[in-house]
């Protein structure tokens, strides 16, 4: 397995330039994202990684989504993103949140001081690079414990050296870059390293039933060099959209997957003309019973990609907070009269929206994805037309975050109206 790597550009940033629309975005994509979901059933029954799609998706400049125009990226909106995520998941899910790491480490660089390391970095990633994730370990307790290690060498020569071993390494497969979390001195901090560089082992591993090609497999460090550049200490206390931004790449996936299997059972009926002795008309396509199936999944559908939109609005402005320095805020400032920061505010609101709207788009797609089988007999359960792939999806996608702690979240804010004590501190 080989992946391009590429070289970061020089130069400086041109002037501010007005992203395009949202419309030209989706045309813009929609020819790649048509192709994704042309072979997603047969890279599905095939267990075909899509490495070609993912090269299609970096050419066409989708993980510079969100770099500014003038490093020469599309300078979208959070709101913009998620649109063409969830467009992208309803073709191919496994699409969406294999770039998920990728969009969380530009969330991040874009919120870095203005620097020319930060400035390389969006060229870098405006001319196709592309980041994977490599965060979580089986030791411990929790995804707090890591073991995952930075060091300096005896005697020292300007680079760090990484050893661990990451699980669910989602995305690195396919990726230049593997971002992570590591302890340094002491510290927890961030780290980026060349997927391609001497020491990283990355291995096709995953097992789960669903989402089976996002490359959540095991990665090894082995005295990897890390240029300490690219190290950004952790600061857990700080007001970050970054989390609810992982969230809710979640959520656009089952958003995704909840359209295409309304989408399926539409086509799967469409054509259609064997029907039930006891159906009251010959043909599936008027019957009734039938009609008011393909008509509640797309209300499941539309009900999962409106909340995704109303997170994404919240998380944009909280973002627009955190980019203009707002953080140092103090308790009451900024209007909102419940003792919080202004930039604390609007991420607590943020990550709120995430949790609700993950608890709609669960509950949406995986009934989407079971009552898709309502409009046919034994054929729609064909191996063939891999329609069960949708509820393993969802099942696969709903279980990273139990939604049930998410419920819990969401219940202590409303009853205190507050953000809910979490355990150690953090």
């Amino acid at each position: 397995m080989s992946t391009t790597t590429h070289q970061p550009r020089t130069g400086e940033a041109g002037p501010p330039v007005a992203p395009p629309s949202t419309a030209a975005l989706r045309e813009r994509f929609r020819p790649v994202f048509v192709v994704v979901a042309a072979g997603a059933a047969r890279r599905e029954q095939d267990r075909v990684l899509p490495f070609d799609e993912v090269a299609a998706l970096k050419e066409a400049g989708f993980g510079a989504l969100r770099v500014p125009v003038e490093y020469g990226g599309s300078g979208a909106s959070l709101r913009q993103l998620f649109i063409l995520l969830t467009d992208l998941a309803a073709a191919d899910s496994n699409l969406t949140q294999l770039w998920r790491g990728h969009f969380a480490y530009v969330e991040g660089t874009l919120l870095q001081p203005q620097s020319a390391h930060r400035d390389r970095w969006l060229f870098d990633i405006a001319a196709g690079a592309m980041v994977g994730n490599a965060s979580s370990e089986l030791t411990g307790t929790s995804l707090r414990d890591i073991r995952t290690a930075l060091t300096s060498p005896s005697p020292p020569d300007g680079a760090l050296r990484l050893t661990g071993t990451k699980y669910y390494s989602t995305g690195s497969l396919y990726a230049d870059w593997i971002a992570g979390s590591a302890v340094h001195d002491g510290e927890r901090v961030g780290y980026a390293v060349r997927a391609t560089a001497p020491g990283v082992e990355r291995i096709d591993d995953w097992d789960g039933f669903g989402q089976r090609l996002t490359g959540s497999g095991t990665t090894h460090f082995a005295e990897v060099r890390v240029d300490p550049r690219n190290v950004r200490p952790s600061s857990p206390d700080a007001p970050s959209h970054v989390h609810a931004f992982f969230q809710l790449v979640l959520v656009a996936s089952l958003a995704g997957i909840a359209r295409a299997a309304a989408a399926d059972a539409a086509a799967f009926v469409r054509p259609r003309t064997r029907s039930y002795l006891n159906a009251t008309t010959p043909l599936p396509r008027e019957d009734p019973q039938v009609l008011q199936v393909v008509g509640e999944l797309a209300g499941h559908a539309f009900a999962a990609d409106a909340v995704v939109l109303a997170a994404a609005d919240l998380l944009d402005t909280a973002y627009e907070r955190l980019l203009a320095g707002a953080a140092a805020d103090g308790p009451g400032e900024g209007g909102t009269g419940d003792g919080r920061g202004a930039t604390r505010a609007a991420v607590d609101d943020a990550e709120i929206a995430v949790s609700q709207a993950q608890l709609v788009a669960v509950d949406r797609a995986l009934a989407a994805a079971t009552h898709l089988f309502e409009v046919g007999g034994a054929s729609a359960t064909s191996a063939g037309r891999a329609l069960d792939r949708h509820w393993r999806n969802a099942r696969t996608i709903s279980s990273h975050n139990p939604a049930i702690y998410k419920a819990r979240s969401v219940g202590y804010w409303a009853v205190h109206g507050e953000r809910e004590p979490q355990p150690g501190g953090a």
